[in-house]
């Protein structure tokens, strides 16, 4: 095996790059996070899992949440703000999915502000 296969397979903090998933914003904001994490939501995990040329992000490994659709005809924009508190959930279920037996499990903090649209954002997501 060469080195050169492995470094350029290795991200950040000695990640391998196929573990990791960039999340972006429709407001810039990027979040990268482990992809075992970002499969704890339904919609990123059939993102990710379809293989050819039917989401681009299953081969990228990178994910634009630029807009999602209503019920009603509006689209609405993914911001950072809401984006971050949907991956910090994601985190949450990931940490506490199987140890609620063994451990208690905190509540998870939601702000008032954001919480329609995070409902609104978790529904789409399937989260």
């Amino acid at each position: 095996m060469s080195n050169e296969k492995n470094n350029a397979t290795n991200g950040p903090q000695g990640q391998k790059e196929d573990q990791m998933v960039m999340i972006l914003s429709g407001d810039g904001f990027e979040f990268i996070i482990e992809k075992d994490i970002a499969v704890m939501a339904g919609t990123l995990k059939n993102m990710l899992q379809i293989t050819g040329d039917v989401f681009v992000e299953s081969n990228q490994q990178v994910i634009h949440l630029e807009e999602i659709r209503q019920v009603t005809i509006y689209t609405i924009v993914y911001f950072g703000e809401v984006l971050e508190k949907v991956i910090q959930y994601l985190i949450y279920k990931y940490r506490f999915s199987d140890k609620t037996n063994q451990i208690e499990v905190p509540e998870f903090p939601i702000e008032p502000e954001i919480t329609l649209d995070l409902m609104m954002a978790a529904d789409y997501l399937d989260c």
